[in-house]
């Protein structure tokens, strides 16, 4: 039963948003996942997925995508994207698939393990931070913690968290979702987001007894990762 992550997917599978345009990697990325995913997830497995997993505008065009992701191994755990514009009431998604997972305000169990998460927002001190971000950052900070406090109220001790944007600025100055973390102890942070030269920037790796894992899918060429 073990866990792995990946995140960005940027499924299109209704053929109107080619990703190539973003870099000859990203051609046929799709058949890329799905080769890597099927070699190495069993159906036993869990797979954590950071957002941005179609390019869907609305549920009923996203549902090609969704039972894409269905019919690969394992349980499948996301967290919305900021570009998953498809997503709908957290009921009702939950009630589409036995075998996929969406969290909000909620959270779901992996062994002992509570994997509690939200979407993030650019944070504080950042390149692209203004004044109007602040609401939306704040809302994301109250969604984190809704999660987690989900997850203690059901007796959990140890958490993973997925969110889809870095939980910290370019400059790695520590935000409110990192004090969140540490306040709850989480012992893994996976997220995505990040495409290209801002790769660079990323935090991949152990930063005050936390291990952050970037997931992004060209980042990871297209494999899932495993964190456990």
């Amino acid at each position: 039963m073990a866990l792995y992550a990946i995140s960005d997917l940027h499924l299109d599978l209704n053929g109107d948003k080619p990703m190539d345009v973003f870099g000859q990697n990203w051609f046929q990325h799709d058949k890329k996942i799905k080769d890597n995913w099927v070699k190495k997830v069993k159906d036993e497995d869990t797979v954590l997925i950071a957002g941005d997993i179609s390019w869907s505008m609305k549920i009923e065009d996203g549902m090609n995508d969704l039972q894409w992701i269905h019919n690969l191994p394992g349980r499948k755990i996301m967290v919305k994207g900021n570009h998953d514009y498809w997503w709908v009431s957290i009921t009702k998604l939950n009630n589409l698939y036995e075998d996929m997972k969406f969290i909000q305000n909620n959270f779901f169990v992996y062994e002992d393990y509570a994997i509690c998460g939200t979407r993030g927002w650019i944070c504080p001190g950042g390149e692209n931070f203004k004044a109007h971000d602040e609401k939306i950052y704040t809302r994301e900070l109250s969604r984190l913690r809704m999660s987690l406090d989900a997850a203690v109220k059901e007796g959990f001790k140890k958490f993973i968290v997925m969110i889809h944007y870095p939980p910290m600025n370019e400059k790695l100055v520590e935000s409110g979702f990192v004090e969140i973390f540490k306040e709850y102890s989480v012992e893994k942070v996976v997220y995505g987001h990040l495409h290209g030269p801002s790769l660079t920037k990323a935090l991949n790796g152990e930063k005050d007894g936390i291990e952050y894992i970037l997931t992004s899918g060209d980042y990871l060429d297209f494999n899932p990762i495993k964190i456990l």
